[in-house]
């Protein structure tokens, strides 16, 4: 996996810590104000953002994570993003403002901005807003997703998406509802939807110990994949790792894969000759 790196050329060896909303002034709305501009899509729960080059898209990426999150993966190493209230209110001219700053910064690098989460697609007003902006500035746009919300990303919100990062968690039905509480038919059916509309997709598929590292699980994986081979430029398959344990002992939540280990070299590799052997061009 391609270690992400400040625009210093530091490595970011936590991302996605919740740096907050720094840099971004919150919103102070009554609460019929609130109600309203998230009607309209001008106002979003935010938990974080941050400036990274080589994750999330091409080039330099403005990452914007969003709070809530209908999933709850068992390997989550952000679990502060699942629920809406722990974010801050942003209103969408300051997300505006930060592509009109970093404009430059995308040009140079073919980079763009990456809406994630959570789930973005918990706020699709908002992030419809947002993507069109950025479309306006002729900035790169992708969305980092489950597709488990799929069906509510309008064809408007689509068509001002140039790539989607869709996560497919594990292969089958029962798989999928015991590592996320949640079906795996609407990412189907979401990866269809962009396969028939010619949209990018870069899968993502992580390897878990006992969990998605079974070859009959990945090759089912792979067969879902495959049915959008047109459209997904890579696979990304990435090891587990327990960096988001701490976070989950602070939110007093309970942990599942506490013991668990990183996946071995081999099996990684493993996982992705699986994967390659379908003629995808896998990371």
């Amino acid at each position: 996996m391609t270690q992400s790196i400040d625009l210093l050329g530091r490595p970011v060896e936590n991302r996605r810590a919740g740096a907050g909303i720094d840099g971004m002034a919150e919103a102070e709305l009554d609460r019929s104000g609130r109600l309203a501009a998230i009607r309209e899509g001008r106002l979003a729960s935010v938990h974080s953002w941050e400036l990274v080059t080589a994750v999330d898209g091409p080039g330099t990426r403005l990452t914007i994570f969003f709070a809530g999150c209908p999933l709850r993966c068992v390997y989550c190493r952000n679990p502060d993003t699942m629920e809406m209230r722990r974010g801050q209110d942003v209103e969408l001219e300051e997300i505006e403002r930060l592509l009109r700053r970093y404009r430059r910064v995308f040009r140079a690098t073919g980079g763009g901005i990456t809406l994630s989460g959570g789930e973005v697609l918990m706020q699709p007003a908002f992030a419809r807003n947002v993507l069109r902006a950025a479309k306006e500035l002729g900035i790169h746009t992708a969305i980092d997703t489950s597709g488990y919300l799929g069906a509510v990303a309008k064809d408007e919100l689509l068509a001002d998406v140039d790539l989607v990062l869709l996560d497919v968690k594990s292969g089958d039905e029962a798989s999928y509802k015991r590592l996320t509480g949640r079906e795996l038919q609407p990412t189907i059916d979401f990866g269809d939807r962009l396969a028939r509309d010619g949209i990018a997709i870069w899968i993502r598929f992580v390897v878990v110990p006992e969990w998605t590292d079974a070859a009959e699980n990945v090759e089912k994986v792979a067969d879902i994949v495959e049915r959008w081979q047109d459209v997904v430029e890579r696979v990304e398959v990435l090891p587990f790792h327990n960096m988001g344990q701490d976070k989950w002992d602070v939110l007093g939540m309970e942990y599942r894969l506490r013991d668990a280990q990183p996946p071995s070299t081999e099996v990684v590799e493993r996982v992705r000759e699986q994967f390659r052997a379908r003629g995808l061009t896998v990371h």
